[in-house]
């Protein structure tokens, strides 16, 4: 008889690295900015939001690029057209499961550059432009 075997699924080195850079990203936001980090790693469907923060009265979603040092390329910019429409749809259908959606909410992006001995440098970008005018959370 042949049994079937379970695998536990092999967590890449590139995954890694994005879990430390949110892990920096959230301890930064909390520290120097004062955001409360409400939830990370938030999935609906196939999208994720990395982090979801409170500032103030503010809802505050923010994607983590993580770059090891001598990468070259923006994390910014990594925040292509269609990565941006998978953003929406996870702030769109996270807003849907809130009981009273946020009158004021932004996109954050945050990128997270790893040194080759153990430095961090981090860039806040701050209410990045991800919604239309005509966006809206119901």
């Amino acid at each position: 008889m042949k049994w079937l075997t379970f695998r536990p699924r092999q967590c890449g080195a590139h995954l890694q690295t994005g879990q430390l850079g949110e892990s920096h990203a959230a301890s930064f936001l909390k520290k120097e900015k004062g955001l409360r980090v409400l939830v990370r790693n938030w999935r609906h469907a196939r999208d994720e939001l990395d982090l979801v923060c409170l500032e103030g009265y503010v809802l505050v979603f923010v994607e983590v690029k993580t770059r090891r040092g001598g990468f070259s390329g923006s994390g910014y910019h990594a925040v292509d057209r269609r990565k941006k429409r998978a953003l929406q749809r996870a702030c769109k259908a996270y807003m849907s499961h809130l009981k009273t959606p946020p009158r004021h909410f932004r996109f954050d992006i945050v990128e997270v550059i790893l040194g080759t001995s153990n430095e961090v440098a981090i860039h806040h970008f701050e209410n990045v432009k991800l919604f239309s005018k005509h966006f809206h959370s119901y």
